[in-house]
This record gives structure tokens, sequence and C-alpha cells, in this order.
């Protein structure tokens, strides 16, 4: 696939997405929203993939919204606004509900919507150096579309006081606030994010992707909703051809076949 804003590279199981306009500091726009749907679109079909990693090229990650698609946006009408707007909120769902575990490789500033992208993430592993900001208000705005998944990542406590503030951050504040799950020096980024990837790779594919629709829906349900729903998901997996396989493995002191490819 063939991409102006975006590189895309399959190494084995992982899906590597990169921001690529560090010119820009990989800032986004109709362009990059309209490419990172159309990838998402054809990863879903793509059943040989197992995780996904979110990074951007140079000393960035992703530096918000691209001034010069702000100064046209400033000129639209609202039907016009809305349009784009619905396009992003797509592109944020799609990732946050991909069947696969998405990594988000924080090489760099992340700011404004680019924390958008960190928090429909799975996991978020920052640079040391990174730099972080919700920075909308200072233009006469708010992180809406980011919003739902950053109040999930964050608690809604810590989104009020950022939100609030446009407060920047360095990637140990981003720790603490719950935007990334780890930070590690800047030399130390790839290898930990390697080291992360495997670590998926070694647990079955199934049991992950149910992993996520649990914590996606549970919260969201009653107790008599989800002590039936739980009860149904644990049973099916476990008469399943996955875990039956993991169970053998385990009770045989073997590998699954899973991660010997056999």
């Amino acid at each position: 696939m063939k991409f102006k804003t975006i590189k895309y590279i399959k190494e084995s199981r992982v899906a590597n997405i990169i921001f690529n306009r560090p010119e820009i500091h990989n800032a986004f726009n109709s362009v990059v929203i309209d490419e990172m749907i159309q990838l998402f679109d054809q990863l879903e079909k793509d059943t040989d993939l197992r995780v996904v990693v979110i990074t951007g090229a140079g000393k960035s990650f992703c530096a918000g919204a691209d001034l010069n698609w702000m100064r046209s946006v400033v000129d639209q009408s609202f039907e016009e606004n809305l349009i784009e707007s619905n396009r992003l909120a797509e592109l944020f769902y799609k990732v946050y509900s991909f069947k696969l575990p998405v990594i988000g490789k924080v090489n760099g500033a992340a700011i404004g919507g680019g924390t958008g992208f960190i928090a429909v993430c799975d996991i978020a592993i920052a640079a040391k150096s990174a730099k972080f900001s919700f920075s909308e208000v200072k233009i006469g705005v708010v992180p809406a579309c980011i919003g739902p998944y950053v109040i999930k990542k964050m608690g809604e406590g810590k989104a009020r006081e950022l939100f609030i503030t446009g407060e920047r951050m360095l990637a140990e504040r981003a720790f603490e606030v719950g935007l990334v799950n780890k930070f590690v020096d800047d030399a130390e980024l790839d290898a930990s994010v390697d080291e992360l990837v495997q670590t998926i790779l070694s647990s079955g594919p199934e049991a992950v992707s149910m992993a996520k629709k649990l914590v996606s829906e549970v919260p969201s349900m009653t107790p008599e909703q989800f002590k039936p729903y739980t009860a149904e998901m644990i049973a099916k997996l476990r008469i399943s051809d996955e875990g039956q396989e993991g169970m053998d493995a385990f009770l045989n002191k073997r590998k699954p076949n899973w991660v010997t490819g056999e």
C-alpha cells in the first residue's frame, strides 16, 4: 500500500504504522486521517497480523493538527467542519476498537490531537524526552474527539485538570497521570517496544482479542449483564481450539502452537 503521509511496514506478524511528515513534526490533516482510515480498513482483513505499532518519523510522534489545514477549516461552514470532525472521530474509534493490540511507540512530542493517538492505543511506551500537552484551550477549542478516550485512560479528575490548563508535560508526568503506560530512556525505546511485542506474540491471538473486548464492554454492564456475559466468554474459550491447545501445552509443559508456528 502506497501512502503520501504515512508509512506502513509489515514485519512478520507486526504492522508498523509511521506518521511520515517529519518536516512538520508529523502534524495531521485530512489526508492523514483518510489514509489512516484506509489502512486500518485493510488491516482488518489481514488474518496474519498479531500486533500494530504506531510511531512517528523523525523527532516527533505527532504534533497535532497541521497549521495549514487549520487555516483552511477556519473558513469552512459548520457543516463542512462537522464532516471533517466526524472523519477524525471515526478514525480514533477505529483504532480504539481494532481487534488486535495497538501499541503507541511515542518517540517524541505528542501535542493536542497527537495525544489522541496515544489515548486510543492499548499500551503506550514513551521516550523519556517526549513532550505532551492537551493544548487545544490555548487556541480557543477543546480536545473533543479525543476526549472520550483520554478520559477513559486517565480518569475524569486528571482530564479536567489537563484539559483546562493545557499543561506541557514530560514523559514522567504523562506516566503519572496515566496517559502512557511506561517511559524509558530514549535509547531504550526500540528495545522496550520490541520486548512488549514479543510478550504479546507469546499469548493466544483469540484470547488477546477477547481480552480487549472484555475490558471495553464490561464497565458499561450491570451485574445482571456481566455475570452471564463473562461466564459465556470463558466457557467458549475453554472449548475453542486455541483454548484446548493452550491448556494442553501448559499441562504438558510445552510451548503452544501460536509460539512454535506448528
